[in-house]
């Protein structure tokens, strides 16, 4: 099995190196990772700007851009070949709910999908990387799973999966789960430069709203991991017929004011 392995911490991540380790002796294993921090990027590309590629003493490839950007490139080009997996992590803390959306780490991961690969994302539900190496012994014992299954095929899917900071033989059976939801992020942070500018830092994200039964949150606050299937497509399929029916009374009203 050949995976592209990326985060959003940046290659010189503890997160990235212990997974890279966990994985180096069940696959072939390529990092193409940011040279930077990039959390929260999301899933944004670099167009306006030119991107490097540099190569590290490990052998880790890094770019001057977001986690997207390195599996975009890796994935046009670079890597010269077609992985059969992408994976990205291990996060620095928790990507649960509404955080998914912003997440730099299921950005990557979502890169891969987006081009018809399967796709996993990984995060400690804790920062500060305590009891690494026991989540990534369980990322790649995951990874084995999902080969010997068979289900690292041509058909792509995207996974998003977080691992509570426990010892390998307290993590609990994973669940599947949908996502929770938090609260809107806290009150933004303002400063005065020594300029005399006013400076803003985005707020902590908000404390939980659902993390009822089936969701994520509550998963992982039982020791569980948590694995939530996720999708790209945004419609909001189940109000379509309420659109419609808007779209409609709309062109309507506008006849009237033209008549």
């Amino acid at each position: 099995m050949k995976i592209l392995l990326c985060n959003d911490d940046g290659y010189q991540a503890p997160g990235i190196v212990a997974l890279h380790d966990a994985l180096k002796a069940v696959a072939d294993v390529e990092v193409v990772a940011p040279e930077h921090n990039n959390s929260a990027k999301s899933n944004a590309l670099t167009l306006n700007a030119p991107l490097y590629v540099h190569q590290a003493a490990n052998g880790f490839r890094y770019v001057n851009g977001t986690p997207a950007d390195c599996v975009h490139i890796a994935l046009t080009g670079l890597l010269g070949y077609r992985p059969d997996l992408v994976v990205s992590g291990i996060n620095n803390g928790a990507n649960m709910g509404d955080d998914t959306i912003y997440s730099g780490t299921v950005g990557a991961a979502m890169e891969g999908y987006l081009f018809g690969i399967p796709a996993m994302a990984f995060s400690q539900i804790e920062k500060g990387w305590g009891e690494l190496e026991s989540a990534a012994q369980k990322a790649a014992q995951l990874i084995r799973q999902f080969d010997r299954a068979n289900l690292v095929t041509d058909k792509p899917w995207l996974l998003n999966i977080n691992i509570p900071n426990l010892p390998f033989a307290q993590i609990k059976p994973v669940k599947l789960c949908r996502l929770g939801r938090r609260h809107a992020a806290e009150k933004v942070i303002t400063q005065i430069s020594p300029r005399g500018e006013t400076m803003y830092w985005i707020g902590n994200a908000g404390s939980v709203l659902d993390d009822a039964e089936g969701t994520d949150f509550h998963a992982t606050a039982a020791g569980h991991v948590s694995i939530t299937p996720l999708k790209v497509d945004l419609t909001d399929h189940q109000n379509l017929v309420y659109w419609s029916q808007t779209a409609t009374a709309l062109r309507n009203a506008d006849a009237e004011v033209s008549g």
